[in-house]
């Protein structure tokens, strides 16, 4: 399997995030996973790609040539695309990965995030899309997907679309189960008005 990893180029406020993602990252390498991620040497994006290597695991980077300096491009990747804008990096991110997994993040991560759910939601794409939930950190996204299937912007079957998990058998577990939302555009629900689209 091939998991493409959304990550921060920061390292946040407590060592328990590099910590837990080095513990994911190199469960799953042991397990033969490879890694797709944003390309970077700095913050937990750095994680990822060291843990990974460290276990023997394959590393696909995808950086923007503009964030090349920018972000320090990891030098000891398998492979490493370099390309032109952020959209195109974005789309080989989702397109080369099996499951997406959205660990602690800032701006870039929410974007790439919602992004590909977005897409999921309108059926361009059925992968398993999952939040690596550290120290609490995802808790109010949940809280967030749980208000807007209240208040009518989420459907029944789309409330799942965002699975939270704490470790790697929950991610492994997570990608098992895993059934996507049907497609809004194809299955449209007769009680959802189009004041709550």
């Amino acid at each position: 399997m091939r998991v493409t990893v959304y990550a921060g180029s920061a390292p946040g406020d407590s060592p328990v995030f590099a910590d837990e993602v080095g513990r994911f990252v190199a469960e799953l390498a042991g397990r033969g996973t490879e890694f797709v991620y944003g390309g970077g040497s700095t913050g937990l994006m750095g994680v990822v790609a060291d843990r990974a290597l460290a276990e023997g695991g394959k590393v696909i980077g995808v950086i923007p040539r503009e964030l090349v300096d920018a972000e320090i491009a990891h030098p000891g990747l398998s492979e490493l695309h370099v390309v032109p804008t952020m959209h195109e990096r974005k789309q080989l991110l989702a397109d080369l990965g099996d499951a997406i997994v959205a660990v602690p993040g800032g701006v870039g991560t929410l974007e790439e995030l919602f992004e590909v759910w977005a897409a999921l939601i309108l059926g361009h794409h059925g992968k398993p899309l999952v939040l690596l939930n550290i120290d609490g950190y995802w808790d109010p996204l949940v809280e967030v997907v749980t208000r807007m299937a209240q208040r009518g912007f989420l459907r029944e079957a789309e409330i799942g679309s965002l699975v939270s998990v704490t470790d790697a058998a929950g991610f492994e577990a997570a990608v098992r189960d895993w059934v996507p939302p049907p497609p809004r555009w194809q299955a449209p629900d007769p009680t959802t008005t189009a004041a709550t689209r």
